[in-house]
């Protein structure tokens, strides 16, 4: 302050009526029941001259200029204590050994810890400005702005009746309580969220709007601004956070109104229909701007292909028009005045224009009809008796254009209504209209792109599923409705080697083309990922660098930028079920979890980490394991099917599993029976499910056998298989099997490291694995005419339909399938 800066025999420089009011440069302190100074600010440091930490800590009388007074003192407190705080003039001691009138205001009670603390605000008595006691005492308790104090675990420790008013719920009930157990309509999460980070961070956070309902006023949803500042104590260290609060309930709601201006754009073109946004912005015209609105869409716009109309800058247009009748609407009931109903053809055209209204395009205002104009007489004797008939006298006619393409003509027409259309009103007719067209023109187009869509969705996924011996597998596909847009639903089933099988679902973000062409390049990938062997955790993350590369790519062509960013992500679940172990292992990107049901009928839902959305990159994947009992069923699908009308997943996950839990011998019956029941109308989203009953390769269907580290052992283990093939009555393939397992083993025994081992699988194929310690794949080589090796792989290569190598926890596996005759 001015007179603390200034030496003692200096006078105050008189403040005028803005200092006085500021109170940024008050002098501030805390102080303990027990009159112990607990607090010190630098404003009061800079009015009594002290250093905080020659005040803090030590007792508050030594700086009153005045003799003690316990009795008042003890007043002071008792009214603070009852929540009015208290405000006067007391002398006090500057550092330098004067004496000074502050104004002294003392806020009502609050507790830091276990004990009772006051805030003490003052400022040097100021003669030229007086402030009368009753607006002191009201500075803290009665101010408009609602304030509070929260201790550092966020428990109210102070409010003043403005907050306490504008909640509702009475300063008893809010002491030592958190916002969010008090007020739980007032998104009181996300403001404890902010007043955590105020607390971390020592920055204030100002005008924060929020909108919520409040005890005080439960019907009425009021908006509010807060802002947010920590407290600290003389070590700058944060003791709580204050916030203070204004309803700003009108200024909302200000704008809001103002938002409504653009209401036609959302009454208009709420669906991608082209019929019904004719109707609509009929609809919206009548009664709020005219009292007769026709709208006439050019016919090919209104065909089923969706290719439409003319280019407005392709030459000359036919000259007589064919339209249809696509929207009407009147303040009459009947629309009476309509020479045309929707539906019909339409030729009107305003006299005396032809087609190049529609190429020029621009509105069409005559102020005052008259019927008995010759040329209206001549070329439209109909409508010229309905505007006798009904008084239709103003008209304004708008081509519809959008793209650089011409698509109809909108007709607004006033009769009740006594005043005539003016200059002003063809601008607020352009604008409907152009709203409409452009909303019409996206109808036309989606069409089309819809059609492609699911003609290229189809083509994408599988034609036909087989899951071997091990799967008995079935699956049901359904689009979502014209609507809501072909979505990127998927799913497929894997063979892979060692008689295991692979099932994978999935769900492409967004719709369209778009989302059905990268569906297809994921089903792609997922193939290619399964083909290497990859177990389901790895495969997902792979998975997800390509979503992420396919979000990231860039183009110069717009219409390319826009596909490419509207692709943002997809959700995947991939499992392998091996029918040897009779086990499963699955890992899911944000995918539902799958459902099991046991052959006792018992529902299950495989509790899976959840795994981050595909996309979002550097998450990791994890994989679970499960056993399946014989004949249990397994099933995949997207969320769809289990969304349902209440949004609900898990409500719709419990009527998928009653639904999938009655008997049913046919997997097909069951799948497409359990998507009727769940979804019984059309849904603006994919529908994909996939079942799969699970079997099991019994121990007459597998042979294995350790392998000593030794080359004399290959002959012995040969025998063996040979034997084995032939009792499993595949004579013709034991010549072929015999030299498979020679090479596969010696090159074990040679490269590899022990343990190794040999299992013969009988399945749809026979299948030889060869197991090892190490991690080092076999490389297929062309051997030359001069070299004495090198070819065993290249031999196991021709004789097998096909071989490869999987990795596991132990090393790796060579296999190698020969197809049974």
């Amino acid at each position: 302050m001015d007179s603390a800066r200034k030496g003692s025999d200096e006078q105050p420089t008189p403040a005028g009526p803005r200092d006085l009011l500021d109170a940024s440069t008050d002098a501030a302190a805390v102080v303990a029941a027990d009159g112990v100074v607990i607090g010190w600010t630098r404003g009061a440091e800079e009015l009594l001259g002290y250093p905080a930490q020659e005040v803090v800590g030590g007792s508050a009388a030594r700086l009153l200029a005045m003799p003690g007074d316990p009795a008042r003192v003890a007043g002071v407190a008792d009214r603070c204590r009852a929540g009015m705080g208290w405000s006067g003039l007391i002398p006090v001691r500057h550092r330098d050994g004067r004496s000074l009138d502050v104004d002294l205001r003392v806020s009502a009670c609050f507790r830091i810890g276990e004990g009772d603390c006051f805030l003490l605000s003052a400022r040097e008595q100021r003669p030229q400005w007086t402030v009368g006691q009753s607006v002191l005492d009201g500075f803290l308790t009665r101010s408009p702005v609602g304030m509070a104090v929260m201790d550092t675990q966020l428990r109210y420790v102070w409010l003043n009746d403005t907050l306490e008013r504008f909640g509702g719920v009475p300063r008893e009930q809010r002491l030592g309580r958190r916002l969010s157990e008090l007020l739980p309509g007032l998104q009181a999460e996300t403001i404890e969220g902010l007043m955590r980070k105020v607390l971390t961070t020592g920055v204030p956070v100002t005008d924060y709007e929020y909108v919520g309902w409040s005890w005080a006023d439960p019907h009425r949803q009021h908006a509010y601004s807060t802002s947010f500042f920590p407290l600290v104590d003389a070590e700058n260290s944060v003791t709580g956070v204050c916030y203070m609060v204004l309803d700003v309930t009108e200024r909302w709601n200000a704008r809001q109104l103002l938002s409504m201006v653009n209401e036609a754009g959302t009454r208009i073109g709420t669906t991608l229909d082209v019929l019904r946004t004719a109707q609509e912005l009929a609809d919206f015209a009548v009664p709020r701007f005219a009292d007769f609105v026709v709208v006439d869409l050019l016919e090919p716009v209104l065909s089923t292909e969706g290719h439409g109309a003319w280019l407005t800058d392709a030459g000359p247009a036919p000259a007589t028009p064919t339209m249809q009748r696509a929207g009407l609407s009147s303040v009459r009931e009947g629309c009476p005045e309509a020479v045309a109903r929707v539906g019909e053809r339409v030729d009107f055209l305003p006299p005396s224009h032809d087609a190049r209204l529609f190429i020029d395009g621009e509105p069409i205002l005559i102020p005052v009809l008259d019927p008995s104009d010759d040329l209206w007489m001549a070329e439209q004797p109909a409508r010229a008796a309905s505007i006798r008939e009904f008084g239709l006298h103003s008209l304004i006619s708008v081509p519809m254009h959008a793209r650089n393409t011409a698509l109809g003509l909108t007709t607004f027409i006033r009769s009740l209504n006594p005043v005539s259309f003016q200059p002003d009103d063809v601008l607020l007719a352009r604008e409907l209209v152009a709203r409409a067209a452009l909303c019409v023109d996206n109808a036309r187009r989606y069409t089309r792109e819809h059609t492609a869509a699911v003609t290229l969705q189809r083509s994408l996924l599988p034609q036909a599923l087989t899951g071997g011996t091990a799967l008995e597998v079935a699956s049901f596909y359904q689009p979502a409705d014209p609507t809501g847009g072909v979505g990127g639903d998927w799913f497929d089933v894997i063979p892979l080697s060692g008689a295991r099988v692979a099932l994978v679902v999935g769900d492409v973000v967004g719709h369209g083309t778009t989302a059905a062409a990268t569906m297809g390049r994921l089903r792609t990938a997922v193939q290619t990922l399964a083909d290497m062997e990859m177990p389901p955790d790895e495969l997902l993350a792979h998975l997800d660098d390509l979503v992420l590369r396919l979000s990231e790519a860039k183009t110069d062509d717009e219409a390319a930028v826009q596909s490419a960013t509207a692709f943002v992500g997809a959700t995947c679940l991939y499992a392998v079920y091996d029918p040897v172990r009779r086990r499963c292992t699955m890992a899911r990107a944000g995918h539902p979890p799958p459902v099991v049901i046991t052959p006792d009928g018992q529902v299950s839902f495989p509790e899976l980490p959840a795994g981050p959305p595909l996309g979002l990159g550097g998450l990791a994947f994890e994989a679970t394991e499960i056993e399946l009992a014989e004949n249990s069923l397994l099933g995949l699908y997207t969320d769809g099917l289990v969304e349902g009308a209440d949004r609900d997943m898990e409500r719709g996950m419990f009527r998928l599993g009653d639904a999938l839990a009655r008997s049913a011998s046919d997997l097909t019956t069951l799948c497409a029976s359990a998507v009727r029941q769940l979804v019984p109308v059309p849904q603006p989203d994919d529908i994909a499910l996939l079942l799969a009953r699970t079997h099991g390769l019994g121990a007459d269907h597998v042979a294995s056998w350790d392998v000593p580290a030794d080359p004399a052992a290959v002959a012995d283990i040969r025998a063996r298989a040979t034997r084995r093939v032939a009792e499993w009555g595949l004579d013709d393939l034991a010549m072929t099997t015999e030299l498979i397992v020679s090479e596969l083993v010696t090159n074990a025994i040679r490269h590899a490291a022990p343990p190794i081992r040999l299992r013969l699988l009988r399945d749809a194929r026979l299948t030889c694995e060869v197991a090892d310690a190490s991690s080092t794949a076999p490389r297929l080589r062309h051997a030359r005419s001069m070299d004495e090796g090198g070819r065993g792989l290249f031999l196991v290569a021709q004789l097998t339909h096909r071989w490869g190598a999987r990795y596991t926890a132990d090393g790796k596996i060579i296999w190698a399938e020969q197809e049974i005759p």
